[in-house]
């Protein structure tokens, strides 16, 4: 995002929408007016969209690549060319009684990388899928951020390592018995990352029957927050025919 000094007043309303908190002010020929620190900013386009700016100062350029991806991942209305996928991942992992991704016997993971104020860089995402990879664990392959990593070592590719993105997402899928191995090598990475990390697994738990997935994550001596997402009332849709005649 970019800020035209001729148009902006310094008024300073930009500054509070901003997701990264990355809009300062700064002296120009006209006086105070705000302006974006672009190593920080994501491109996210809130700033824009909010509309705060009454004198039409806020301008989103059209970037070339490796800069277009802070774009497309993290803005929600911008589609990644590779995938045809707006955001950050695939299906949402709560939608699976739709999606039906995750299997009985497996479980689903989803390694959220940065937060709205905090963000990350794509090499922090490489520090993870580096460890993982080591174990033999295969990234989604719809996924925007899997081919931005390489296919063999799990490294972030040079040329957008230090691209910074509002978040991202490691997604794989791995059998229920492997979650506690995973967890152990995922919390590896903690100190080795400058950004926040969070972890979503899910499972489909049959009736009646005990969760190998849950057992396994409780062995590794975390307390996993169990139904942190689900969609209420959301299942698989149903159609009823009615004969109109």
């Amino acid at each position: 995002m970019r800020i035209d000094e001729t148009k902006c007043s310094g008024c300073g309303m930009c500054h509070d929408v901003c997701t990264m908190n990355c809009i300062g002010f700064a002296r120009a020929p006209k006086g105070i007016v705000s302006q974006v620190d672009e190593d920080e900013c994501v491109d996210c386009g809130v700033c824009e969209r909010s509309r705060v700016c009454t004198l039409d100062a806020l301008k989103q350029p059209v970037s070339e690549w490796p800069r277009s991806l802070r774009g497309t991942f993290s803005n929600p209305l911008e589609e990644h060319k590779e995938t045809k996928v707006p955001g950050r991942g695939t299906e949402e992992m709560k939608t699976n009684d739709v999606t039906q991704r995750f299997k009985p016997g497996f479980a689903g993971f989803g390694i959220e990388l940065g937060r709205p104020g905090t963000g990350a860089r794509l090499r922090d995402a490489g520090v993870v899928a580096k460890r993982l990879k080591a174990i033999g664990i295969a990234f989604e392959p719809k996924n925007p951020l899997t081919s931005l990593l390489d296919p063999v070592t799990g490294e972030c590719l040079p040329e957008v390592s230090n691209e910074k993105v509002l978040s991202c997402i490691i997604e794989f899928i791995v059998p229920s018995e492997r979650v506690a191995e995973v967890l152990h090598v995922i919390k590896q990475t903690e100190t080795e990352i400058d950004t926040v990390m969070s972890i979503d697994f899910a499972y489909k738990a049959e009736p009646g029957e005990e969760s190998h997935a849950l057992r396994e994550a409780l062995m590794t001596g975390e307390q996993p927050y169990p139904n942190g997402k689900t969609n209420v009332g959301l299942g698989r849709p149903v159609l009823k025919v009615v004969n109109s005649r």
